[in-house]
């Protein structure tokens, strides 16, 4: 997950993230994948280039929804119990630090009653849709390209970073030459 960049004086761990207005960037290259753009940044690590100056940006972001299937009562009341005997398990680990008993009953009435607990929780939130959602889905966002940007200052070193030459005062180079 990515720190939104908020003005130095507006964020406690100010510093750590640039505000784009507050840094001349430059775009390094134009990619057309995620993983294009970290193999760049990769390279440019690799060569001793200080990658904190550069950031990828996502350009032409869309929203894109996979529908997994069909959602009935009966899979909501099966995710609900599943989501239900993790919470269970939480509390049964619970109730064995505060209380110690019998391991098996309580860590079985635990996982129980979260399972049921989260059936007819699960159940109940598709029943409230009322038919308008009756499907699975997983939402990402994609980008249509990456633009790697470096600090404008820095732009001509990453520059022959990528292409392969060696930082300027490493040793590096010789060792790239064999």
């Amino acid at each position: 997950m990515t720190t939104p960049a908020h003005h130095p004086a507006d964020t406690p761990g100010r510093g750590i993230v640039p505000n784009t207005a507050d840094v001349d960037y430059r775009i390094l290259q134009t990619v057309a994948s995620y993983e294009q753009a970290q193999e760049l940044v990769d390279r440019l690590s690799d060569g001793g280039f200080p990658v904190e100056k550069s950031r990828i940006v996502g350009t032409g972001l869309r929203s894109v929804e996979q529908i997994t299937g069909r959602l009935t009562t009966g899979k909501a009341a099966g995710r609900g119990a599943l989501g239900g005997l993790w919470f269970g398990l939480m509390i049964g680990i619970l109730f064995l630090i505060l209380a110690p008993g019998d391991l098996f009953l309580i860590l079985l009435l635990a996982l129980g009653f979260g399972a049921v607990w989260g059936a007819i929780f699960g159940a109940l939130g598709h029943a409230a849709t009322r038919g308008r959602r009756d499907f699975s889905s997983i939402q990402v966002m994609e980008a249509a390209s990456y633009d790697v940007l470096v600090e404008a200052t820095h732009i001509t070193l990453a520059a022959q970073v990528a292409d392969g030459q060696p930082m300027p005062g490493s040793d590096d180079g010789a060792d790239q030459a064999r």
